[in-house]
Formats: C-alpha cells, structure tokens, sequence
C-alpha cells in the first residue's frame, strides 16, 4: 500500500497559554509509534502556532487552520501562505466544514486555496463531506466528487495533499458514521481520484475520517481498508488523543 497512516488534531477556537501548554505536555509524554507508522499533525489557532512549533516534540508537526487565497496585502484579518511558510509551518487545515457553512466558503474559492497553499510550499489537509439533508437525500458521492473536483481541477500535483473526509452531521454531534459508511465513501472518493486524477494519485494520496473520532470507535475505524486515519477534533485536546494515535498499529498489522 505505502500509505503512511496520518493523525491530524484541530483544536479549533480552543485554548489559553496555559491550557495550550498542558496539551502540548500530554504530547511530548506519550508513548507513540514511530513516524514511519504515523504521522502526527496538531492545529492550534493562529496566535499559538509559534508556541507550540517550539514547544512540541520534533516527530510531532503543526498545521494552520486556514490561510488567504493569495498573496498578503489588504485583507484584514486574513493569514496569508507566505506567514505560514515564514513562520516554518508545515501544514494548513483547507475547507473545513465549519469555514464552508460558516463562511460561504464555495468548492471553487476551496480548490483556489489548495493551490495557492500548495504553490508556495504548505502540505495541505483538504477537506470534504456532506449535510445530514444531502446524506439523507442520497446525494452524499455526488457532494463529495463535485468537492474533491474544485480541487482536482486546481492541482496538478497530489503528493502534498490529505483528503479528509468530514461528513457535517458526525462532526461535533457525538455521531459518527460507521466504518462500514467511512468504508464507503472513502472506497468512492478512491475510485473518483482513479478515475479523474489516475492509479497514482489514487493509491498514494491518504484519505483520513473526520466526525466525532475518539478513543472508543478510531479502532474498529483505522482497519478499513481505505481510512488512513482521522482528522480529530474535540478529542485531540484531550489525553484520549494519544489513543488514537495508537490506532495506527491496528492499520500497521491488518
């Protein structure tokens, strides 16, 4: 396979100085498999990004939440690529959910993020999934291709991505989709790369569940065939994170 399982952390609009620095503790403590097993990547928020880039341990990286659709300038309260890549981040969070419902943000402004992102250096966790009404209406791969499409047309290189699929109504709900439905969708959105991007792509770029993953359910969930991890969220503050992280070793032995 050669996919390297990858277990990304958003902390979202969480944390103090201190709550920050008890997080980043619980990291540079724990007993985790090597980086040749998994890769870990945690969000803070912007204003703590250099704290904890000097804080946390070297096989731990950090990522932004977001970042602006292009060159710094007059844009007020944006973050541009540049900073990130000034500041030595590695990684940058585009598409999330909460900033497509939030914000308005459309597929197209997403996909001309991931390539700006892209073209000035960030590795980026691009992410994808859909509304509880579009699941239910059966309207889940069509949402998700035309998503991952927006993208695709904008990129002509794969190797900096992780698609992570988020479905809306399991993220922060306490639901979770089931790894037979993670299974699924991740198959699909496979065959899609295939099909649209080629047997490369589609083999190598890691496609990580996002939506309500914790300590509980990330095992029976990492040994699908085609979920290469999680991207978490409330969990990832939490020392249940860890778990998580071990799930790898379920991947690493299936």
């Amino acid at each position: 396979m050669g996919r390297n399982f990858f277990v990304g952390g958003n902390w979202k609009c969480n944390g103090t100085v201190e709550e920050v620095k008890k997080i980043v503790t619980v990291l540079n403590e724990a007993e985790v498999p090597s980086e040749d097993i998994v890769e870990v990547v945690v969000s803070p928020p912007f204003v703590f990004l250099p704290l904890v880039k000097s804080l946390l341990r070297s096989d731990f990286q950090v990522a932004a939440q977001n970042c602006w659709i292009r060159k710094g300038g007059a844009f007020t309260g944006e973050i541009s690529a540049e900073m990130l890549v000034n500041l030595g981040i590695p990684w940058v969070i585009l598409g999330h959910s909460e900033r497509r419902s939030l914000l308005a943000e459309s597929n197209e402004f997403v996909g001309d993020k991931v390539a700006y992102a892209l073209s000035q250096g960030l590795k980026v966790i691009a992410c994808v999934g859909e509304t509880l009404e579009q699941r239910e209406s059966g309207s889940t791969m069509a949402v998700v291709a035309a998503q991952t499409k927006a993208i695709a047309e904008n990129v002509s290189s794969w190797d900096n991505i992780v698609l992570a699929y988020e479905p809306v109504w399991a993220i922060g709900t306490g639901k979770v989709a089931t790894p037979a439905q993670a299974q699924e969708v991740h198959c699909e959105l496979r065959k899609w790369l295939h099909d649209n991007a080629g047997d490369e792509v589609a083999a190598s770029t890691r496609i990580i569940y996002g939506g309500s993953v914790n300590g509980a359910n990330c095992k029976e969930l990492a040994t699908q065939l085609d979920v290469d991890g999680f991207l978490v969220g409330g969990a990832s503050l939490k020392p249940e994170f860890i778990d998580i992280i071990k799930s790898a070793t379920v991947k690493k032995s299936a």
